[in-house]
């Protein structure tokens, strides 16, 4: 392993569906790999709606940065991929809101054609790590 890269494995969220790691903490920030809407003690997808599963993805992403010793809460910028933007943006938009309430981190939403395992939902985040 590289001493200017750690890779992080977090015990609170889904095993990863593929060859990457949880997060990589790297020059002070944590880069977290993006995460779908899975039960991290099922491993199988859950949320029936937009919102319900963008609740998900930044639960587990939390649980990502905590392993790091950092909250989301420190995250600069999110990656939201959505396969349905046009009809999804608005409730997503909700739960993001309702999640990063205050001083929330700059942002890209992206549609894109599917995502793993079916789900509608994904989020990616780049995460400043406490002193």
């Amino acid at each position: 392993m590289s001493q200017h890269r750690e890779p992080v494995t977090a015990i609170g969220a889904p095993a990863a569906v593929g060859p990457y790691s949880h997060a990589v903490r790297a020059g002070g920030l944590l880069f977290c790999s993006g995460q779908i809407p899975l039960d991290p003690d099922t491993d199988e997808l859950v949320g029936q709606s937009p919102g319900e599963q963008a609740t998900r993805c930044l639960e587990n992403l939390h649980a990502v940065c905590g392993a790091a010793g950092a909250s989301l809460h420190d995250a600069v910028r999110c990656t939201v991929y959505l396969t349905d933007l046009a009809g999804a943006f608005a409730e997503v938009n909700e739960a993001y809101g309702a999640f990063f309430s205050a001083d929330p981190p700059a942002r890209v939403a992206i549609g894109v054609a599917a995502l793993p395992k079916g789900a509608q939902v994904e989020i990616d985040a780049i995460v400043a790590l406490p002193s």
